[in-house]
């Protein structure tokens, strides 16, 4: 893991701590975590927002971080929405702050980037889709809602195994402020604390 990335978590685990409600609300993504790590098969995890442009996607690579620190095998994190837009750049920023390596794999209307946490680490590969992109597992997966509008407005998710809503309040209420940097790094922060608690949480 890049130094300045390790930094940032050593930071989150000292410095944020994750009260009594959020943790209800995290126990049944460790369940279905555990369920699957119990038997030994993959565990899928597709986090649904919107637009795929914020939440999600930092949720989908936080999670997958957690999870290789926590050295918890057969992970694998995914992302999408109920509407394809684009990954926002402020949210590519906010990582690269925060210590991870992003680069553009195609400069496009919906740009695609690799999203590195280690120099010898298989890319997270961030671009918005729809939850059902062909990009994303059919079946056997949990989706995990993270906003609220998401979450009431789309009530089945075709091939779910399991449906979790893990709602984060939107970063996007900042956008245009002075206080957006800020926002946008204390929800990144926030995502980064209770998905490394979730494989914590998770015994081998």
């Amino acid at each position: 893991m890049y130094r300045s990335l390790a930094e940032t978590i050593k930071v989150i685990i000292n410095g944020q701590p994750i009260n009594e409600e959020r943790k209800a609300i995290l126990q049944p993504l460790i369940d279905f975590i555990q369920l699957k790590a119990n038997s030994r098969q993959d565990i899928n995890l597709n986090f649904i927002c919107t637009h795929n442009s914020r939440r999600s996607h930092l949720a989908q690579v936080w999670a997958q971080v957690a999870s290789m620190r926590a050295n918890i095998p057969k992970v694998y994190c995914y992302s999408g929405g109920t509407e394809e837009t684009e990954l926002f750049p402020k949210v590519v920023e906010t990582l690269i702050h925060q210590g991870f390596h992003i680069f553009s794999v195609a400069n496009v209307d919906n740009p695609i980037y690799a999203i590195k946490y280690s120099d010898n680490a298989l890319p997270i590969i961030g671009f918005s889709k729809k939850y059902d992109s062909p990009f994303n597992p059919a079946s056997a997966f949990a989706a995990v809602m993270t906003c609220s509008q998401a979450d009431s407005g789309c009530p089945f998710v075709a091939g779910a195994e399991k449906r979790i809503p893990i709602i984060f309040e939107d970063p996007k209420i900042s956008d245009g402020t002075p206080e957006q940097a800020m926002v946008y790094a204390e929800r990144s922060l926030q995502i980064a604390a209770e998905m490394c608690y979730v494989f914590s949480m998770i015994k081998g």
